[in-house]
């Protein structure tokens, strides 16, 4: 048997023995990059609550996986990779956590700020549509608890708001075991908050630039005297204008949780949660950035074409429920099963052309009357534990998940083509829509699954991580007016080792299959070829004061075939089309998260690519930064009792891409140089439960454009600034 002398990451009072400040040094030489300055390490931590020293003896799963009052940066365990509660040493990926404790001191509210701060690169195509991109590709495994569908339209519309969330898991690089179809980028999985056994209630109200006021409010704990029943209950109100013109968002964000033990082996857990986003002014496509002559086109960071009547409203509505069993010897089942209903509707408004360098005309219109509708049911259900082999402990999984997404959407457009005047400022009367039905889909996709992994333990010091997955995948129906059929089957191997070979220190290796059919659209209007690819990592993982610091150095090699490149807008069907490119991603990425001194709070990251190339050698999607850098610190001012001041900062270098010819032939390219966005933050505890803090964003007024996914793009936000004021019992 294995015997787990303490949780990787203790609770309050619990004391770590840690090393001398010269030998911990020594320890963080190899991920010493990632850090500007030399670092002088405290001595042994303090904890707010004291309780008598005690010997704590726990299986695995035991490791704290909850980060909510941890005051911490990192996590003890995560399963995003294989379902098995691994520590991020015993991960052979590289693996980010954005703790509760970080979204709350930088105020990450919303998924595009929180995977920002995750070493995520955010592709804002409009003001409510997102893409997401990891090592050069797309992201499109978005999970909740571990269960989770693709976006059929590989996209996230609207903005998943974070206070529902205990953690968020980023795990770089692919995950076809759990998180199929296979995808090469990342999976994000965002861990919901969940009933207390104690009686916990917070509550805030903030108010920030452009007159945006937010209202949080969370009450957990148990519904009768024994504890066996407990509940909780999530509400957010947020509401405010932006700095572009005509622009304004409602946010409302609603959850309540029901969870029971039904006797001494079975806790099972009923929940609902829904948010609804109410954007009005907002863009379709965003703005032409250069001329007839391939000049760049200068605008103020508000400027906007969308009408003061366009909107895109969004619903997301979840039921979900779990019954989780212990069977005994450390064994355990859990059988989940998720009802996700997202609903949108909206009317929008396109400007689209090529400015002329002289006088300016060259714009037209588009606009559309819009509706979607996409329902995922998905179920899941595994059997974990240990087991004895060869005089050794193991652990393994096995499992099957199943789910069903059907999407549905029309358009109906009108004012097609009109020309705009030059200069144009958004200044449009709303069309009258009744043209008829313009384009439209209706297609429904299968997904059945089977999964198996063991993490075995060949030694003390060498484990092995062996699992597959095998999927059945189709689809029927049509999508602008084309049929959206597919019916295929993939087994996806996954392999994976660590190797401690010092008391703080690790190798790892992983390597996996890579298979996911798309539901983009070609420029003949029919779906994209399949993505296909292999992946492999390999490294060094670092871990001390019993896991509340970590660090990681990681090498990797992505191959993957029918990359999705967005190619245009056809105006006669009313979308964008993409153009298929095989891809070589190779780069290292470095990571360091946790608590460095008794005070001192850090998660960062460094990840560098090598230019994406495709077999042919050719360079492509040089819309993606090759290098990206993500910091978030926090510093807790031991002269100052109840001061915490900290910064973060969000680096990348230039981006361009080629948008075409003018007359004369000449390449046209748009540039974004590289730029540093820098936040700060402070908090002060009033007392035992009052905090007041303030979050300025874009401290240095950095001008930069959103992104180059698409040929069209807008700026981002100015400096703005935030103040809080939190009461906690």
């Amino acid at each position: 048997m294995i015997e787990v002398i303490s949780n990787p990451l203790p609770r309050a009072g619990i004391p770590v023995s840690r090393p001398s400040t010269l030998a911990l040094a020594c320890r963080l030489a190899p991920f010493a990059l990632l850090l500007a300055s030399p670092i002088t390490f405290g001595q042994q931590a303090v904890d707010p609550l004291k309780l008598d020293p005690m010997d704590v003896t726990a299986e695995r799963e035991a490791a704290p996986s909850v980060t909510e009052r941890s005051d911490s940066y990192t996590i003890g365990s995560t399963s995003t990779a294989t379902r098995l509660g691994l520590s991020p040493r015993e991960t052979p990926q590289t693996a980010v956590t954005l703790t509760r404790e970080q979204l709350d001191d930088f105020g990450l509210d919303s998924a595009n700020d929180a995977l920002q701060a995750a070493g995520v690169n955010v592709q804002r195509v409009e003001t409510d549509r997102t893409y997401y991109s990891v090592r050069g590709f797309d992201v499109s495994n978005f999970q909740v608890d571990g269960l989770g569908l693709p976006f059929s339209s590989e996209e996230q519309m609207g903005d998943i708001d974070t206070f529902l969330y205990d953690h968020i898991e980023v795990l770089k690089g692919a995950n076809g075991l759990t998180a199929n179809p296979g995808n090469p980028a990342a999976t994000a999985n965002f861990v919901r908050k969940r009933p207390t056994r104690d009686f916990q209630a917070e509550a805030s109200l903030s108010y920030g630039s452009w007159d945006t006021a937010r209202g949080e409010l969370d009450v957990s704990g148990p519904l009768d005297d024994a504890g066996h029943i407990r509940g909780r209950v999530l509400a957010v109100q947020q509401d405010g204008d932006s700095y572009l013109d005509r622009y304004s968002l409602e946010k409302t964000v609603f959850s309540a949780m029901l969870e029971a033990d039904l006797g001494d082996r079975n806790t099972v857990l009923f929940g609902y949660s829904e948010q609804r986003n109410r954007p009005n002014g907002i863009m379709w496509g965003a703005l032409s950035v250069y001329d007839s002559e391939g000049n760049p086109i200068d605008y103020s960071r508000s400027k906007s074409y969308s009408p003061d009547w366009t909107y895109w409203d969004s619903q997301d509505k979840q039921v979900f429920t779990e019954l989780t069993t212990a069977w005994g010897g450390g064994w355990q089942s859990r059988v989940s099963l998720n009802y996700r209903e997202i609903s949108s509707d909206a009317e929008q408004f396109l400007a689209y052309g090529i400015p002329d360098a002289s006088t300016g005309l060259g714009l037209s219109t588009y606009a559309s009357k819009y509706d979607r509708i996409e329902r995922q049911l998905v179920g899941d259900a595994y059997l974990k534990g240990p087991f004895e082999l060869f005089g050794r402990t193991h652990e393994a999984v096995i499992g099957a998940n199943w789910s069903r997404s059907t999407s549905r959407w029309s358009s109906y457009d009108d004012a097609i083509g009109v020309p705009l005047p030059a200069g144009f400022d958004g200044d449009y009367p709303r069309p009258g829509f009744d043209n008829g039905l313009t384009s439209g889909a209706d297609y429904t996709t299968y997904r059945r699954s089977v999964y198996s992994a063991g993490h075995f333990s060949v030694t003390d010091r060498l484990k092995l991580i062996l699992g597959a997955n095998h999927t059945w995948l189709d689809s029927s129906g049509y999508q602008i007016g084309d049929e959206h059929s597919y019916a295929e089957s993939k087994t996806t191997p996954y392999v994976g080792a660590t190797y401690d070979f010092g008391e703080h220190y690790s190798a790892y290796a992983s390597y996996t299959k890579i298979f996911s059919p798309q539901h983009l659209l070609g420029a003949d209007l029919t779906l994209v070829d399949p993505i296909e690819g292999d992946s492999v990592e390999g490294g060094l993982k670092g871990e001390w004061f019993g896991g509340r610091l970590n660090a990681s150095a990681g090498m990797f090699r992505t191959e993957q075939e029918n990359t999705p490149e967005y190619g245009g807008f056809d105006a006669g069907a009313g979308v964008s089309y993409y153009n298929a490119v095989d891809a070589i991603s190779k780069g290292y990425e470095l990571t360091v998260a946790g608590q460095i001194t008794d005070n001192w709070e850090a998660s960062a990251g460094l990840t560098h690519l090598f230019p994406l190339e495709d077999k042919e050698g050719r360079t492509v999607r040089t819309y993606v930064p090759r290098n990206y850098l993500y910091l978030g610190t926090t510093y807790k001012v031991p002269q100052v009792q109840g001061l915490k001041v900290g910064g973060s900062m969000v680096w990348q270098d230039d981006i361009s891409r080629e948008q075409g010819a003018t007359a004369s032939g000449e390449t046209i390219v748009t540039r974004q140089d590289d730029y540093a966005v820098v936040n700060a933050m402070a908090s002060y505890d009033i007392d035992e439960h009052f905090n007041v803090a303030l979050n300025v964003n874009n401290l240095f007024d950095e001008k930069y454009l959103t992104s180059l996914y698409w040929e069209q793009t807008y700026y981002a936000a100015p400096r703005n600034a935030t103040v809080t004021l939190s009461w906690a019992y």
